[in-house]
């Protein structure tokens, strides 16, 4: 909730902003990798000026994805922002990655100048109540 908050306030101020689960993410880049868009995609994410990047960590990331990853991470790195949400604390995000020169690589990218928010407490999905009528 918190990352699309942000999102929609960089909308508001006339910055372009894209949400993407991680998984999703790493499925299209996979496909785009076959089909021919793959180098289109990868500069289209290096342009954004906000990439929110939800669900990282549900698993641990392949090859392809961790090259992909570190390759938007640079693009990005000093010149746009990226906000990561991960229920996965951060101290296990580098056995995720998997790789040891590609963690230390992507986490140098990713928590070097971060402003880091460490959230407590019930889920909203779990407080809320369904707006919708069943």
């Amino acid at each position: 909730w918190l990352a699309s908050a942000l999102g929609n306030k960089a909308c508001r101020d006339n910055r372009s902003v894209l949400y993407q689960r991680v998984p999703r993410l790493f499925t299209d880049l996979a496909l785009a990798r076959g089909d021919g868009r793959h180098p289109r995609l990868l500069r289209a994410l290096g342009r954004i000026d906000l990439l929110i990047l939800d669900d990282w960590g549900l698993e641990p990331l392949d090859a392809a994805a961790r090259h992909d990853l570190l390759e938007i991470l640079e693009d990005r790195y000093g010149r746009r922002s990226t906000t990561v949400t991960s229920q996965l604390p951060v101290d296990q995000w580098h056995a995720l990655i998997g790789e040891p020169t590609y963690a230390d690589a992507v986490l140098d990218r990713l928590v070097h100048n971060a402003h880091r928010i460490d959230l407590n407490g019930e889920s909203l999905r779990r407080t809320r109540k369904p707006d919708r009528k069943a």
